[in-house]
């Protein structure tokens, strides 16, 4: 995706061309964002200011690669990915040719594009990258309402993991919950009824209260004798989730004694 910048205004751009890896996904995305032009190949593509590579992870490199041997890159180019796994090295190929290189990572679950798009003022997006970049860039997402919160390119992998853990893993969580009310005998539909207040109420207790604060149930309490019969049933009913159940035990124990200490 790239944008030329439009009159003096730095937040100002104007959609050009839509490279994906079909020209029906391409015109579709173009559909969906009411702008651009759908392009066959990295050497229809434009010559614009800013570049967005928005793929897989595993392709920022190569994209960038071909958008560097296409000969669309020069001195002041500005490329930028939303990976929140990766950092902006990735974007080495745009670097050597001049290039300023940044990565901003929306931090926000897309399972939904048209609900993100239509709620993201207010959305934090991780940061990092060259000066030059992110002195363009840090204000056009400013204007679409995001709040830039700056990280360490060296730390990138651990603070997508923990998104990972507040996003995917939730999920995960929830899923695994339900499981086990079902194998108690509660229909799958009610048995997310009877999680949703619970999880709920406990995420809106940790962010006003802090998590330590926040935590309740038998470890928090020190009834360790519940906490076995648990960790018996779950051995019985499925081993693997047993020794998730006990990893969990053990940080929650952790997170009880800073309760304790508070």
């Amino acid at each position: 995706m790239l944008w030329h910048r439009f009159g003096h205004d730095p937040r100002a751009f104007a959609l050009l061309d839509i490279l994906n890896r079909s020209s029906v996904s391409a015109q579709q995305a173009c559909d969906f964002i009411g702008a651009g032009k759908a392009a066959a190949s990295f050497a229809d593509l434009r010559q614009a200011d800013v570049f967005l590579i928005a793929s897989g992870d595993d392709q920022i490199a190569a994209c960038c690669d071909a958008l560097a041997a296409a000969g669309k890159l020069q001195h002041g180019s500005i490329v930028f990915h939303c990976s929140g796994a990766l950092s902006s090295l990735e974007l080495a190929s745009a670097s050597a040719l001049g290039a300023a290189v940044a990565s901003i990572h929306p931090i926000r679950s897309f399972a939904s594009p048209q609900q993100v798009a239509d709620s993201f003022a207010g959305t934090w997006c991780g940061s990092e990258g060259d000066t030059t970049a992110l002195a363009l860039l840090g204000p056009a997402f400013e204007a679409i309402g995001a709040r830039l919160v700056a990280i360490e390119r060296e730390q990138k992998t651990l603070y997508h993991a923990a998104a990972v853990f507040a996003s995917n893993y939730l999920v995960t969580l929830i899923d695994v919950a339900q499981q086990a009310y079902v194998a108690a005998g509660i229909a799958p539909e009610l048995a997310l009824k009877l999680i949703e207040p619970l999880l709920s109420e406990s995420a809106a207790n940790a962010f006003r209260l802090g998590p330590a604060t926040a935590l309740t149930g038998p470890i928090a309490r020190g009834d360790l004798a519940t906490v076995a019969r648990q960790l018996q049933a779950l051995q019985q009913w499925r081993p693997q989730l047993a020794d998730l159940y006990e990893q969990f035990a053990t940080v929650t124990s952790e997170l009880a004694s800073r309760k304790k200490n508070s």
